[in-house]
């Protein structure tokens, strides 16, 4: 089974660019916008997912420029490359008085190696995901000198629209639907420039949600798992940061492909990645880094570990 490929990337991006710059035009046009803005990127860049955060793993603070009692909109456009596959990821964030953030995401992945040896060259899984984070406690910026962080909720629903892989998700017992909620603690400690995030998840997507929820097939555990998920990030000047993510991965496609005589071969592994992120003005972030996601259908990819490279950019107000 192969669920990744790399061809039609300039398309991908192409109508990435759509959703995107729709809006950023909205968010320009929409009144009553942050004015103020936060200190350069105390309020993050854009996860994959959508939720503000690093690349891959959502943190506490509240997304876009907006601070208390003004409202903000953020959009972004990434991309990953590893090895085998491909990932163009696009959405927009809506904050409300740094105490409340909505986000929708899309995910377009290209399955290369896996969809061609399902006898399905060029698919594409594509993936909506919708997010809502409340604050609940602490400040990250006016409690940085004390040891409190600030902690958020959150939920994020997923939502993989219909594909060529559909049959072979219903054959594992996998849903192509599923919410995952997470628990998140940000501490900024601004003298040092360092931010420090931890996040508990409990899910059941497979590789985020793209090889669907969950597994029965072979008796496999189809239950929540928490999982969790850190982040280091440390500002070496007022606009450029350097860090490093960790995001463990359920498991749950193991023991139902190990069912359907693929041995060890829908093993997941944890996501990890390098990062530098600079922003060139309080609007604009760009992010770029060195990415592992461990094995990806290790079945069609000869066990590799899929490493490569993350960039994103990000338009907040």
């Amino acid at each position: 089974m192969n669920l990744l490929a790399t061809p039609h990337r300039c398309a991908l991006l192409s109508r990435g660019l759509l959703p995107l710059t729709a809006a950023v035009l909205l968010a320009v046009a929409t009144p009553a916008h942050a004015d103020t803005g936060k200190l350069l990127l105390t309020g993050g860049v854009s996860t994959i997912e959508g939720a503000a955060g690093g690349g891959i793993s959502p943190w506490a603070v509240i997304g876009t420029q907006a601070t208390e009692g003004e409202r903000g909109m953020s959009a972004y456009l990434s991309r990953v490359e590893t090895q085998d596959y491909g990932l163009t990821a696009t959405g927009v964030a809506v904050g409300f008085n740094d105490r409340l953030e909505l986000s929708f995401g899309h995910q377009n992945f290209d399955t290369g190696i896996t969809g061609t040896l399902l006898g399905l060259p060029g698919l594409d899984l594509k993936q909506n995901i919708f997010g809502a984070k409340v604050r609940v406690a602490g400040d990250a910026i006016l409690d940085s000198n004390t040891l409190m962080p600030q902690i958020a909720v959150g939920v994020q629903h997923k939502q993989l629209q219909s594909s060529g892989l559909d049959a072979t998700l219903d054959a594992l017992g996998a849903k192509r639907s599923g919410t995952d909620v997470y628990v998140n603690a940000t501490k900024l400690f601004l003298a040092q420039g360092v931010l420090v995030n931890a996040t508990l998840r409990a899910t059941k997507a497979n590789q985020n949600g793209l090889l669907g929820h969950g597994a029965r097939l072979g008796g496999a555990d189809n239950g929540y798992e928490f999982l969790p998920e850190f982040s280091v990030a440390y500002l070496i000047s007022k606009n450029i940061a350097v860090g490093f993510e960790y995001r463990d991965m359920p498991n749950k496609l193991q023991r139902a492909g190990a069912a359907a005589g693929l041995g060890d071969g829908l093993r997941a592994d944890a996501w990890k990645d390098i990062f530098i992120a600079w922003a060139p003005s309080k609007n604009v972030s760009l992010t770029a880094a060195y990415v592992d996601l461990g094995r990806v259908v290790p079945a069609t990819t000869n066990n590799k570990k899929q490493t490569g490279v993350y960039v994103s950019a990000q338009f907040a107000f």
